[in-house]
């Protein structure tokens, strides 16, 4: 213990204080005098200790000479004073240095810095987020809290939610076998879970496995209720059915539209999370405070990234998530596992952001894998799992004591965050020294039943504990005799605005990353040009004899089929954007309307309508089709329904994927056995008439169908024969060559083609929407 904390002071003596604003003294004070405290209780036990042993050794001893008991504990009085000595100098130099800082800054740039202190310090903004809880009094009147200056703004005082949880137990039902033998077994995710977490920066730390995301995600309101057992009271109420979009939750894997700036990803963001009683102009001035409050300022104008883009850093992205929640001032806000995919000085930045969010009084809550010392000393309070069992629960700075107490000690140097996950996982040297000096080797069977046996002490030995008890007793207070167990949980989602307001701004962002996108909208028409003087050459100039019936419906087949299989882009529509869709729309973001019809809008006018435009004005031409205005705009209609059509298949098949390889399987396979009915590659009335039915389904005949029509009614077609050695010219009618095909050629034949591709349009629109509406929203 004594070396474990020297090394504490020493790391925290080495900080620079020179580079350090206003909010790195408040941390760093914060710190030490925690530290220091830690310390003198270390020393005056010590005392007492020494006290003890002088009685026994002058009761024992008659003689004159020094008694032993007076120098049992003398070294390590010795020890601890330099680290004593250092803490206390390094607390009085922040002192002096903040003071010194506050003295040669303005009063109005004190203001501003003391605004940056303050992330949830706009004013009214829990009222105007209709975020209204009951609270209740705070029952922990043993943890000490640190101050915050009492420079910052009136808003930046209040305080965080309480969050207490109630024998929280989760299940998922697995299921394995055949369809006919399947089986389905019971695992148990998370068992017997009770706590408190207070306001402050609140970590859950565990192994890969032990139940951390799924604990986040419970405490967040964000797991399936059908198994999920126990209950979870915010201020000792029970969590309104909208919690989740009430509470800021960051994902463990950015989700951000990465062809915005920062800036306009968090004017989307307050536009539609908070309430249009708030005027635009507001909500622009949260978003530029909220810049400088995440040190955003510099990267504000700057595209976030996709794989095409080149945008902000690792560090800049995590940021920029984080203020997408604090946008709405949530009384909670949820982390899972921040520092994924950062490395350990953006982490440490983060970190260091966050804790300065929890010392002005929110309550943050996060998961966390293998922290550094450096970012473990930042946690107020501590959550141990192992295999979805609690092993500690409290304050952070004490769980060193509590293994220690338990038989697990910390090596000097050692980072605790690492230590505990060696004592979880039985690798810790306190845990396999006997079995390394007896060289013992355990086969499979052994080391399992051992881990359990070590999993199975930690959690007894923690429900042995004074912590364990006090932690009960504070939640039975809260509780209060009340029996919230019976309460069906239910999950709702609010909105903060209306259907045409969110559209409006869905619309305008989705507009703007389709043509900041290039991948989507310049290739695409590009590749559909070079298309289109393809056709255009090789069936350039068509006759009107029996070649130009067979190269006119050559021509009309692979416009068809083009047209068919180009919408295979669209799959991507949805799957693309799948985690950042179900995000927004279970944070209350937007509805699943608005979603879709912003879309299929954008998609429609953008990628299949000029595309088929383009391709008509180049292609029609050149080819020499039927030289009128109408029979023009008749095949510019036909070719862009069948592009609709095939589009609304291509999104109600991908619409419920999550890769889009599977999704174009199944389009594939689809628009082929189309391409059979379609007309060209066998002669429909020739077919048996169990399979004739499936002609109905196909998309590429109804268009077919219809270009047939309007081109070849009217039209003539003669070839000059030998007919019994007498040349002569044998002509024939475009209507002849219709009924030939079993094509009905009438103005309602015409028709009703375009009529079947509408209904067939809205019918796999239906499906999609469907598909997003029930769309898996829990994890």
């Amino acid at each position: 213990m004594r070396a474990q904390v020297d090394v504490m002071c020493s790391k925290s003596v080495g900080t620079d204080l020179s580079m350090m604003d206003i909010d790195g003294f408040i941390t760093e004070i914060s710190l030490l005098k925690k530290e220091l405290r830690t310390l003198k209780e270390r020393n005056h036990k010590l005392n007492g200790e020494e006290s003890v042993c002088d009685s026994h050794g002058s009761s024992d001893q008659t003689s004159t000479e020094s008694p032993q008991g007076s120098d049992c504990n003398a070294g390590e009085q010795q020890m601890l004073q330099t680290p004593l000595k250092m803490c206390s100098v390094k607390l009085l130099d922040c002192r002096k240095m903040m003071k010194m800082k506050r003295e040669t800054t303005s009063e109005e740039q004190q203001s501003d810095d003391d605004d940056d202190c303050n992330p949830s310090g706009f004013p009214g903004v829990m009222a105007d987020s209709g975020v209204q809880m009951t609270r209740v009094r705070d029952v922990d009147n043993h943890v000490s809290r640190t101050k915050v200056s009492t420079s910052m703004s009136p808003s930046s005082s209040k305080r965080g939610a309480t969050v207490s949880f109630h024998n929280i137990n989760y299940s998922v039902k697995m299921k394995s076998g055949f369809i006919c033998k399947r089986k389905v077994t019971k695992k148990n995710i998370l068992i017997e879970l009770n706590g408190i977490m207070r306001p402050g920066l609140n970590a859950i730390l565990g192994a890969t496995g032990s139940g951390k995301s799924s604990f986040l995600d419970v405490l967040a309101a964000r797991k399936d209720p059908s198994g999920l057992s126990g209950e979870v009271l915010i201020d000792g109420a029970p969590q309104p059915p909208n919690f989740k979009c009430l509470s800021g939750y960051v994902v463990q894997d950015d989700v951000v539209m990465g062809t915005l700036t920062v800036r306009e990803n968090l004017r989307f963001s307050a536009a539609l999370r908070l309430p249009r009683s708030i005027r635009q102009r507001e909500k622009d001035e949260r978003v530029e405070k909220l810049i400088q409050e995440l040190g955003l300022s510099k990267v504000a104008d700057s595209r976030v990234g996709t794989q095409l883009i080149r945008g902000i850093s690792g560090g800049e992205r995590k940021r920029t998530n984080i203020g997408l929640e604090l946008i709405i001032n949530p009384p909670v806000l949820f982390l899972d596992e921040p520092t994924t995919g950062l490395d350990a000085s953006t982490a440490n930045s983060v970190l260091m952001l966050l804790k300065r969010m929890a010392n002005s009084g929110r309550t943050i809550i996060l998961s966390i894998h293998q922290p550094r010392y450096s970012i473990y000393r930042l946690f107020d309070s501590l959550t141990l799992l192992v295999g979805g069992r609690m092993v500690y629960h409290g304050p952070a700075q004490d769980a060193l004591n509590y293994f220690s107490q338990i038989g697990y000690t910390c090596e000097p140097h050692n980072n605790p965050a690492d230590f505990f996950l060696d004592v979880i996982n039985g690798d810790s040297t306190a845990v396999a020294l006997n079995k390394t000096y007896e060289n013992e080797e355990l086969d499979h069977e052994q080391l399992s039943s051992s881990l359990k046996g070590i999993e199975d002490r930690l959690v007894e030995e923690y429900k042995n504990s004074i912590n364990y008890k006090q932690t009960r007793s504070e939640l039975e207070r809260i509780v209060q005799g009340q029996d919230y167990s019976t309460r069906p949980k239910s999950r709702t989602i609010t909105y903060s605005t209306s259907f045409f307001h969110q559209f409006k701004w869905v619309l305008k962002r989705t507009f703007k990353n389709l043509m900041l996108n290039p991948q989507t909208s310049v290739a695409q028409i590009g590749v559909m040009i070079f298309l289109a003087l393809v056709t255009g050459a090789i069936f350039f100039g068509v006759k009107g004899n029996s070649s130009g019936i067979q190269n006119r419906m050559g021509a009309l087949f692979f416009i068809t089929t083009n047209q068919c299989f180009s919408s295979a882009s669209s799959a991507e529509l949805f799957i693309t954007e799948r985690k950042l869709f179900v995000h927004e729309y279970i944070s209350g973001y937007y509805r699943v309307s608005v979603y879709f019809l912003c879309k299929i809008l954008s998609d429609i006018l953008t990628l299949r309508t000029i595309p088929a435009i383009i391709f008509s004005c180049v292609a029609y031409w050149m080819i020499g089709l039927k030289a009128t205005v109408e029979a023009f705009f008749m095949f510019l209609f036909s070719i862009i329904l069948v592009s609709y059509t095939a589009t609304s298949m291509t999104l109600a098949i991908s619409a419920g994927q999550t890769v889009v390889a599977i999704a174009n399987i199944f389009m594939t396979i689809s628009f082929v056995f189309m391409m059979i009915f379609s007309g060209l590659l066998v002669n429909l009335p020739s077919i048996a008439a169990w399979l004739n039915w499936l002609k109905y389904l196909s998309i590429p005949r109804y268009g077919l169908a219809a270009l047939e029509i309007n081109e070849f009614t009217g039209l003539r077609f003669c070839d000059l024969r030998n007919i019994s050695g007498t040349v002569g010219e044998v002509c024939s009618t475009g209507e002849d060559f219709l009924s030939e095909q079993g094509i009905e050629y009438s103005t309602w034949g015409l028709w009703q083609n375009h009529l079947a591709l509408g209904i067939m349009t809205l019918i796999f629109l239906i499906i999609a929407y469907l598909k997003l509406r029930f769309i898996k929203k829990f994890t």
